[in-house]
């Protein structure tokens, strides 16, 4: 067979897009190799698979030759690549029995022998018959969209995904939850039989195969392909029913609070809320306070720490005054789509996030007090019977002793002994929390300092195995 020539300058974004799917260390050895394979027209394809998953590359132009497949194992491959320069070009072929990449050495050519393994141990590539429909840019930034919302807990793994949602063939929808926060985007209907619940993966969100032109998909019951101009990515559908999302949208008639952020500023606000103090480490809580015409940001460092207030800049806010809480994270990721209109219902109704046919439903969250801007008031069980005692100077929530009883000779009440009791356990528990910390950091430099260690074995394994073949 007459060699299959490789470019390096297409065959090093071909290996790092491939290696997003190849498992190194998947059982079968066949799923740790590509297969490059050459057709009758000339065309070059590397494919490479975890079995419930498939990327294929297009080479840009046909080369000649008679039709041939050749497996290689990626890591072998890579550490070939990486010692080449861009405008060198790679030969591999099978020759009885043995697999061979042909690389430039100096002014010679270096030789490097393979493990072989026979093509068609390859798993066969689904073909789907149904015929391709073109993603506009707006529906394929709602679909990345909707998979940076999708649930990433094992446990529920029909929400690893983003479902578009045919039910209604007029107005399809695409969907992506975690059960915290949902997003939704309509205002398309695309031409699909089915509905199709499509797998989240990280080749989705590759630059490369983001920028590599128009998405079209296809789908059939059981798989979901998109391509681009040179790449192509089947994936298996979710053998499951994916949840009824439409339950979960609040009655937007029953929004009567409507803030509107400038679009051109969000980058702003996103960095204001991003400075604001967080007190909770767990749900990073942030409040959203609308009242006496202003709109205002709320956080502070530590829970005891009164509410650090600062204004919003350029939003117009109509209806009743409110005061909520949400995780800044989710604000934030709202912002990053452009959803600048927020409806809010009540202090412990979903946030509706939108702007233009798109949509991200946010679940509140609940503080044990609510953020006072004056002095706490009386407890309303016991207004009537403060209803005619003088006004009070504002104190403290703690500091219950009034004036008129003070401890006497320096002898604290019980009460002033507990509190004392919690704020040394408080103490303590901040120290144990620091020493976490500390042992965390000390761990995370172990683990990178072995995975280097790893890494320059493995260089160094590499290299010998492909020294050991190198024939001048």
């Amino acid at each position: 067979m007459k060699p299959i020539p490789l470019p390096i300058a297409e065959l090093k974004p071909a290996l790092a897009g491939l290696g997003k799917v190849i498992n190194p260390r998947a059982t079968l050895p066949v799923l740790q190799y590509i297969k490059i394979e050459r057709t009758a027209e000339g065309w070059i394809a590397l494919t490479g698979t975890d079995l419930d998953r498939f990327v294929t590359m297009r080479l840009e132009h046909p080369t000649e030759g008679s039709p041939a497949t050749v497996l290689l194992p990626l890591e072998q491959l890579v550490q070939v690549v990486k010692n080449c320069g861009a405008g060198e070009i790679l030969e591999v072929e099978s020759i009885d029995g043995a697999s061979i990449i042909r690389f430039p050495l100096g002014s010679d050519t270096g030789e490097s022998k393979v493990a072989f393994l026979a093509p068609d141990e390859f798993p066969p590539t689904p073909r789907l018959k149904a015929e391709p429909i073109p993603l506009p840019t707006e529906l394929r930034r709602s679909l990345l969209q909707a998979l940076e919302c999708a649930s990433v807990d094992s446990a529920r793994y029909v929400l690893n995904s983003a479902f578009i949602d045919t039910a209604n063939p007029k107005a399809n929808h695409i969907i992506g939850t975690d059960g915290k926060h949902l997003y939704s985007a309509n205002s398309f209907a695309l031409p699909l039989k089915h509905s199709v619940i499509l797998p989240n993966h990280k080749f989705l969100g590759w630059k490369e195969f983001n920028s590599d032109g128009e998405w079209q998909v296809k789908a059939d019951e059981q798989h979901v392909q998109l391509s681009t101009r040179r790449w192509r990515f089947i994936s298996k559908q979710i053998e499951s029913k994916y949840p009824n999302w439409r339950q979960t949208i609040p009655n937007q008639a029953d929004a009567k609070t409507h803030l509107t952020l400038d679009s051109a500023h969000l980058g702003t606000l996103i960095k204001l809320i991003e400075c604001m103090p967080c007190h909770d480490d767990r749900c990073h809580s942030i409040g959203l306070e609308w009242k006496g015409g202003q709109v205002m940001l709320l956080g502070r460092d530590t829970a005891s720490d009164p509410w650090v207030r600062v204004p919003v800049p350029d939003v117009k806010a109509t209806g009743p005054e409110i005061t909520i809480f949400v995780n800044r994270r989710l604000f934030i990721k709202a912002l990053q789509f452009g959803l600048n209109t927020i409806g809010l219902i009540d202090p412990v109704s979903p946030l509706r996030f939108h702007h233009q046919g798109r949509q991200l439903i946010v679940m509140p969250l609940r503080l044990e007090t609510p953020p006072p801007a004056t002095p706490p008031p009386a407890p309303v069980r016991a207004r009537s019977a403060l209803s005619a005692a003088p006004p009070q100077q504002p104190k403290p929530m703690i500091t219950h002793p009034t004036p008129q009883e003070p401890p006497s000779n320096g002898v604290k009440s019980p009460l002033d002994e507990a509190i004392d009791l919690s704020l040394q356990a408080r103490d303590k528990f901040n120290d144990g929390f620091n020493l976490l910390r500390d042992l965390s950091i000390k761990l995370k430099t172990a683990q990178r300092d072995h995975k280097n260690s790893s890494r320059e074995f493995n260089s160094v394994r590499s290299t010998l195995r492909t020294l050991q073949g190198l024939k001048l």
